[in-house]
């Protein structure tokens, strides 16, 4: 049975980011994976802290971040497991601290510094692949997140994650509503009719592009 790990990024348990990771889960356990969902914003952890013990000659972290903290288990499930979903909504242009500070830990024990000398660029440390699925949402319209460069700030870590785990897939959901109801918030930027129209006709086809990215990647 394929073993698939499923990580909120986002600190509301049950929002958009969340509908969206759901329904990952769904299209991984639609084809019979055994998924493990976790809410990252309930452990106690920080990115990485440059201690390069993970680099050093010699080293058995195995791919493994070498802090002991919350967040040690967690990797050791992500690097054992045969699919990884990661999900963050956008703050200011950005995905959230939480999500970079464990993409951080994940990434950095299984980056090289040794240069690929048949292929070029660098050596990958991992001779297995973990297709990573990460799902980005946010409340900026499609064609506003394109004129403000959002797709291309985002897909860098997508690139990243690309090149260490061997395969990775993004997912968007676009204008998204922040609020259930609007009328208790300071914000006239947003036409709740408009979010709730968003809500009620484009977020089911997000959530279906998620369930399906759910079952590609846990079929690979």
């Amino acid at each position: 049975m394929k073993k698939v790990m499923v990580l909120n990024c986002s600190p509301r348990k049950n929002f958009n980011t969340a509908k969206m990771l759901k329904e990952a889960q769904r299209g991984a356990e639609s084809v019979g994976a055994d998924v493990e969902y976790i809410n990252l914003y309930e452990y106690n952890f920080k990115g990485c802290m440059s201690c390069f013990a993970c680099q050093r000659k010699g080293s058995t972290t195995d791919g493994i971040c070498a802090i002991r903290d919350d967040l040690k288990p967690i990797l050791e499930k992500c690097m054992s497991a045969d699919a990884i979903f990661i999900g963050t909504p956008v703050y200011f242009s950005y995905p959230t601290g939480v999500f970079r500070c464990f993409i951080e830990r994940l990434m950095f024990p299984n980056h090289t510094y040794m240069i690929d000398r048949e292929h070029g660029g660098l050596k990958r440390r991992m001779d297995k692949i973990i297709p990573t699925g990460v799902v980005f949402t946010m409340n900026c319209p499609e064609e506003m997140a394109k004129n403000i460069n959002y797709p291309t700030i985002l897909e860098e870590n997508v690139k990243g994650l690309n090149h260490i785990m061997g395969y990775a897939e993004s997912v968007y959901a676009y204008d998204t509503t922040q609020f259930a109801d609007f009328s208790k918030y300071n914000c006239d930027l947003f036409d709740p009719n408009h979010k709730k129209e968003v809500q009620e006709n484009q977020f089911p086809k997000d959530l279906e592009a998620a369930f399906e990215l759910g079952k590609k990647l846990a079929q690979m």
